[in-house]
């Protein structure tokens, strides 16, 4: 079960909720396909047999190890990145989980969330993904990387906390009309 759904209030509810974009696998595809072509152009060095070559190619075929070896980390990191990583709207907070050992949290109410903001780059533009930053009063401020539509995702959350922030408004009118109503 997720983090999210395990930590929801009684009469709470999800309305909203976003995901990361398999686009944090890029920079270990990168490095994968340039630790491949650093192993073959040391292999190809390796086959001259001349011996400065020789060992300039061990060299080599040791550098390229080395490199794939961090291309797995990358894609290690990535993987965790997509399988942890939960953002969603309830009708009451934002709720939001990131990382697995080193886990950080964010979980703010709707009517204390400031601000929403997006950062996309040109790639994140083509591949509609970006940064979404949550500021809270207070100067809460907590940034989720690569999330899937993020613009489409400050429209909900603004749209969700407009929803609410009418509700409550509505609630304070009644109570004030009927004080004995809200006593119960």
């Amino acid at each position: 079960m997720s983090y999210i759904k395990d930590n929801l209030m009684p009469k709470e509810k999800i309305l909203f909720s976003a995901r990361v974009h398999p686009a944090v696998f890029l920079p270990s595809l990168i490095s994968f396909i340039a630790s491949i072509a650093f192993l073959v152009y040391a292999l190809m060095s390796a086959s001259k047999k001349t011996e400065p070559s020789g060992i300039i190619a061990g060299f080599l075929i040791l550098i390229s190890g080395m490199f794939f070896l961090y291309t797995i980390g990358l894609g290690l990191q990535a993987t965790v990145t997509l399988l942890t990583t939960e953002f969603a709207i309830t009708n009451r907070r934002v709720i939001a989980k990131t990382g697995f050992i080193h886990r950080r949290t964010l979980e703010i109410l709707l009517s204390k969330v400031e601000s929403v903001a997006v950062y996309q780059n040109i790639l994140g533009r083509a591949l509609n993904f970006g940064n979404v930053t949550i500021v809270g009063t207070g100067g809460t401020r907590e940034t989720f990387r690569a999330i899937v539509d993020p613009v489409g995702v400050r429209s909900q959350v603004n749209q969700i906390i407009e929803r609410y922030m009418q509700a409550y408004t509505e609630f304070q009118q009644q109570r004030v009309l009927n004080p004995k109503a809200g006593s119960d």
